[in-house]
């Protein structure tokens, strides 16, 4: 590899403005850049809370429609707003790449397709992060894939779930695994206690909960069926949901909110909506849950939870099963099968004992596994080998 230039310029394009796992990721990978010298340009289709964090530090940040796909528009209305749209987007980053004297384009999720259509045009290389799962539609999975194999030179995995997910339609010499990592600090101390936002009623109870997207395939219905069949056999017990929907989603939480009602359950599950303090959530937790129906690439609160000490269950696909280790830092379980859960979930609420052990061993793991300085070190590395090969 050549030596480093003092400078360069890097465009980094991300579908979303939140602040949940691929977000965070996003501003650690922007971290280890301009650390390495890169000056970087980020475009967000959207304001958002990431917006100021990335304000913070001292990113050239617009916000342009980039055309992101979402399943909304997988009809013949979206599907021609998204062709108008993204050729907005390539005239709107070709003359960014022009101006900044681009060295690279990177674009962050599958969703966010028009990067490699400039970088391929601009003659610069490009960087796709898969952070998805797709099973079907496969004719979806077959069509993303063939435009990133075809647009990107590297495409970077963050499971060796997702790795052989995309293998199939993406050129395997190309694809790059890359585990997530987290700064373990923010979980060590609770700063505040979240029992002042929870009903009295749950105070000196054991506290399950799950944080994540409020989607059709996150298990927020499946985390709703568990808590209730739980509740059967114990009093002691309350379950909190966090997490909002994407925008234009919001119909989702509508549809929780009612499954909670018709379950019965509204004494026993709080939901909190979007929160910006998960490091103090987890660490008020006794157990965490993530329930996904569909196989998870690599879902960041899992390593979360596990810097906060806490014993983690997750159902038995996708990229939870590189991370939990069953039956030493929690449990993977099936994610079609109620009873059974139930039945796991039992040896962690009547033993306060195998809680704290499985939460130390997992601390233990993502100290060892998944450090922020193993991620920031191979992430730039990947990069630097296209910008100064």
């Amino acid at each position: 590899m050549k030596p480093a230039k003092k400078d360069y310029e890097i465009l980094m394009l991300h579908g979303s403005s939140d602040l949940y796992g691929a977000s965070k990721m996003f501003l650690l990978s922007i971290q280890s850049l301009q650390s390495k010298g890169a000056n970087v340009t980020v475009v967000l289709s959207e304001n958002g809370p990431l917006v100021s964090e990335l304000n913070k530090l001292h990113v050239d940040v617009h916000i342009y429609k980039l055309g992101i796909l979402r399943r909304k528009y997988f009809n013949a209305k979206g599907i021609f707003n998204r062709l108008v749209t993204i050729r907005r987007a390539k005239a709107f980053l070709s003359n960014l790449v022009i101006e900044k004297k681009i060295d690279l384009i990177y674009s962050n999720t599958s969703a966010v397709l028009v990067g490699g259509w400039v970088a391929k045009k601009m003659k610069i290389p490009h960087v796709a992060h898969l952070h998805e799962i797709i099973k079907s539609p496969t004719w979806l999975r077959k069509l993303l894939g063939n435009i990133i194999n075809n647009t990107s030179s590297k495409v970077l995995a963050v499971s060796q779930a997702v790795k052989e997910n995309w293998s199939g339609v993406i050129d395997v010499n190309k694809i790059k695994l890359v585990y997530n990592g987290i700064d373990q600090s923010p979980y060590f101390d609770l700063k505040t206690n979240i029992i002042k936002d929870l009903p009295k009623m749950a105070e000196k109870k054991i506290l399950i909960g799950m944080i994540a997207r409020v989607n059709h395939w996150k298990g927020q219905n499946y985390f709703i069926d568990i808590a209730k069949s739980l509740c059967h056999d114990y009093d002691n017990l309350h379950f909190l949901i966090v997490g909002d929907a994407f925008p234009g989603t919001e119909y989702f939480i509508d549809e929780l909110l009612i499954h909670i009602k018709n379950s019965g359950m509204e004494d026993h599950i709080t939901y909190l909506g979007y929160r910006t303090d998960v490091a103090d959530i987890l660490n008020t937790l006794d157990i965490f849950m993530l329930p996904s129906i569909l196989p998870d690439p690599l879902p960041t609160t899992v390593l979360e939870a596990m810097a906060a000490a806490k014993p983690v269950v997750a159902t038995n696909h996708g990229g939870a099963r590189e991370m939990v280790l069953d039956g030493e830092t929690g449990f993977l379980v099936p994610w079609d099968d109620t009873e059974k859960v139930v039945s796991i979930m039992r040896i962690l609420i009547e033993s306060p004992e195998k809680r704290k052990a499985m939460g130390k061993s997992g601390r233990e793991r993502v100290s060892k596994h998944f450090s922020i300085d193993t991620y920031l070190d191979k992430f730039s590395k990947e990069i630097n080998e296209l910008v100064f090969r």
